[in-house]
């Protein structure tokens, strides 16, 4: 977990479109992100 104020790990993902989006491609920027850890998976 986390503490307030805590830079965030780099990491890299899709986007809504596919496209991987990383960590330096938002630096400087604020960002929310959110997920579902069940989504798309059995149960």
């Amino acid at each position: 977990m986390l503490e307030v104020g805590t830079v965030a790990p780099a990491f890299s993902a899709p986007d809504q479109n596919g496209i991987r989006v990383s960590s330096d491609d938002l630096a400087g920027s604020w960002v929310a992100l959110w997920w579902y850890p069940k989504a798309s998976t059995p149960g």
